[in-house]
């Protein structure tokens, strides 16, 4: 038996208010991907990033929302019309899912071998 671990790179969310669009409808079930240092990067070059250091939420954001809701695509503009209490639910999952706020390790119980996650705070955190 082969203890094959999956690395998941994408994670459903649901926003807490919803994205309305134009239409009126709103959008609250999307997914997210693990970002990369390409988008890192790309956020960094992005001319309205350069103009507005606080847009490069939206930018990375748009970056890695995969889908939401029924939008076929997520952009910076699209996110623009976010509720607050949503834009800071995404900018937490972000966080979370991209280990800046914390990290967990898997780990095993050297005397009964139960397996289980240890979480550890990042440097800076008290």
């Amino acid at each position: 038996m082969s203890s094959r671990s999956v690395f998941i790179t994408e994670f459903d969310f649901i926003l807490p208010r919803g994205l309305v669009d134009e239409a009126g409808v709103v959008h609250r079930q999307g997914v997210m991907r693990l970002a990369t240092a390409k988008d890192e990067l790309m956020t960094q070059k992005d001319r309205r990033v350069k103009n507005d250091p606080a847009y490069s939420t939206l930018v990375i954001l748009a970056q890695v929302i995969s889908s939401l809701g029924s939008l076929t695509t997520v952009t910076p503009e699209i996110l623009e019309n976010l509720f607050t209490q949503d834009l800071a639910y995404l900018r937490e999952l972000y966080n979370r899912l991209n280990q800046q706020d914390s990290s967990s390790q898997p780990v095993q119980c050297p005397e009964c071998s139960h397996q289980f996650e240890v979480e550890f705070a990042l440097s800076g955190e008290s």
